[in-house]
Order: structure tokens, then C-alpha cells, then sequence
């Protein structure tokens, strides 16, 4: 089995592949105005068939894990198909995706009959009126059903990302336990970043995760070990609960160490770093399966370029301008 692995010696055994910019929700970190095209239209993101071929040349990369992003993934009409075709690839072991969660309640099922594996939700603060006010749209009551679902559909632990902001959640650390003293959810707390135009917003609300690793573990909570296609966040567990805490640290000293994951947009082009630069195209060598060594070729050799590190330390934001990268 080939690995891609990069100068450092880092092996990446995990993609994120976006599937459409599209998002209905309006986060305020994220996109406050509502989703702009700039350009594109629901056809000019990766085809059914793109998808399969680049899922099946990461998979022969030695590729095991795919999380589905978007802008909102499950506004895709053919969300089901597009499970599938990542699932043909047996040595893709994980299929998750990140989603808003407002399609959870009624669409679980068929997504987990699909292939499905993993489920993360974003779920900012546990007050509606807040939720609200976070994320432009009234659906916390049909968002909590969808996590209520997704465990009668079969999952074993839901993952629930939540953008840590100071004044707006950072002291609701009590109540979120409470949420997941009996449930078997993964909360995970991200740190707000600097991205695109947010950088008032950044200075506003940011708040080192350390502030919560501290409390959690004067609480006795204890660092979990980490797997080798897991996302970067830093997992606690504890006896009396049965969820977890995660943090996910960007601006940690030596979060880039560990890097295991590329980022494929929904237009096609390759990230190296999932913190913004302009990417390697792809589409061109998607077009028929008699490309796919090629397509190989250039995703091997795009490596060569990854740098150690993402420098958000010196304000570089790069290009990004959403957070729905981070938190696999």
C-alpha cells in the first residue's frame, strides 16, 4: 500500500473532502451575511463521479479516513450517492461528516444505511435563543432531535463541535456537562480563528482553549491517546461521564506536528494546509478513471510543497474565509 507522506515525514491518512460551498445557516464567525456564490453554481462543484475518483485515488494512497464537509454537505441532493461512492473503497475505513445538523432528524437513517460511520454536529451554545442568534436560524429544537435521532439510528457517539467565543459560551462549560453526563456525545471545543474579514470579531470573543483544558482537568479528567487518522482535537474522558471533552487548539505551539490530514474543496483543487492557500488543481485529472494514475502522481508529488507549519502565530489567515475546515 502507498502512503503519502510529506517532507517532514508526516503521513496524512485523512481527507477532507468538501462538497458544496452552499450553507443555509448564517454563523456569525462564519458567514454572517449568508452564503455568496462569488462565481459558483451548484454545478461547477466536484460531480458524483469526480468524487469517486478522487476518494478512490486517496484511498490507494493509503487514505483511511474521509470526512464530507461543506458549506452544509446534506443540502446535496445526491448526499446518499456520495456516501456510497466514497464507501465503495474498502480501505476506507471512516466515512463521517460535519454538518449543521437541521436535515439530522430526517435524513439519519438513510445516511447511515448509506455507509455512514461518523457524525459531527455544530452546536454553538445549548440556549435556543442564543443558537439563535449564533447561527441566523430558529432550528436548535429540530438540531437537538437530529442528535436524539442519529443515536436510534444506530451511531455509538455523536461529535458536537462548538466554536469556543468569550461572552457567548466560554462559562457555559458547566452546563454543556451536564448535556453530556449521560450521553455518549464528543464536545469539542474549537478555537475561534482569525479568517478572512473576521478579524474584529476575532479580537473580540477569542479565547485560548487553555482556559478550559485547565478546568476540565483540576476536574479530573484525563488525556485520552490519540489514533493515528483521528483529527487534531486533544480528548478527555472521565469516569462519572459518559461523554468526552475535546479541544482543538490551532494557535497550540506544535499543533502542525501532528498533521495528518489534506483538504480536497468542492471545485476541486488540493490544500496542503487546511488553514488557506490557493491549492493544487485536481479536476482536470478527473474527468475518466484512465487518469487516475496521474491523479496519483500529482497528489503525491503536490506534498513536496506542504510546509511545517501553518503560521497562523504571524496573523496569516490565508485564504479561508469560514471555519466548517476545522473540526474533523
Amino acid at each position: 500500500m502507498l502512503q503519502l507522506t510529506d517532507a517532514f515525514a508526516r503521513k496524512f491518512y485523512y481527507l477532507r473532502l468538501s462538497i458544496t460551498d452552499v450553507c443555509n445557516f448564517r454563523c456569525t464567525y462564519c458567514l454572517p451575511d449568508g452564503y455568496k456564490p462569488h462565481g459558483h453554481s451548484n454545478k461547477s462543484f466536484l460531480s458524483l463521479d469526480e468524487i469517486r475518483r478522487v476518494s478512490r485515488a486517496f484511498a490507494q494512497l493509503g487514505t483511511e479516513k474521509v470526512r464530507l464537509t461543506g458549506g452544509e454537505p446534506s443540502l446535496r441532493r445526491d448526499f446518499c450517492e456520495i456516501i456510497a461512492a466514497v464507501r465503495e473503497n474498502p480501505s476506507i475505513k471512516t466515512l463521517a461528516v460535519t454538518t449543521n445538523g437541521y436535515r439530522m432528524a430526517r435524513d439519519i437513517s438513510k445516511w447511515r444505511d448509506a455507509g455512514l460511520t461518523n457524525i459531527n454536529v455544530s452546536v454553538d451554545s445549548l440556549d435556543a435563543r442564543q443558537f439563535h442568534a449564533i447561527t441566523g436560524q430558529d432550528k436548535f429544537r429540530e438540531v437537538m432531535e437530529g442528535i436524539d435521532a442519529a443515536f436510534d439510528a444506530g451511531f455509538s457517539k455523536v461529535k458536537v463541535n462548538t466554536v469556543l467565543m468569550r461572552d457567548v459560551n466560554h462559562a457555559s462549560l458547566g452546563t454543556f456537562l451536564d448535556w453530556i453526563k449521560t450521553r455518549p456525545i464528543q464536545l469539542r471545543f474549537i478555537e475561534l480563528m482569525e479568517t478572512g474579514d473576521g478579524g474584529d470579531l476575532f479580537r473580540k470573543h477569542h479565547v485560548s482553549g487553555e482556559v478550559l483544558r485547565e478546568q476540565v482537568l483540576r476536574q479530573g479528567w484525563q488525556l485520552q491517546t490519540r489514533s493515528r487518522s483521528d483529527g487534531p482535537a486533544q480528548v478527555f474522558s472521565h469516569p462519572d461521564y459518559l461523554g468526552e471533552i475535546g479541544l482543538i487548539m490551532p494557535y497550540e505551539k506544535d499543533f502542525c506536528a501532528s498533521c495528518n490530514r489534506l483538504r480536497v474543496s468542492a471545485i476541486g483543487n488540493l490544500h496542503l494546509c487546511l488553514f488557506g492557500e490557493h491549492g493544487i488543481p485536481l479536476r482536470d485529472l478527473l474527468a475518466d478513471d484512465m487518469q487516475q494514475e496521474d491523479l496519483m502522481d500529482r497528489i503525491q508529488g503536490g506534498l513536496s510543497r506542504k510546509k511545517q507549519t501553518h503560521f497562523l502565530h504571524e496573523g496569516n489567515t490565508g485564504i479561508t474565509q469560514n471555519l466548517s475546515f476545522i473540526g474533523g
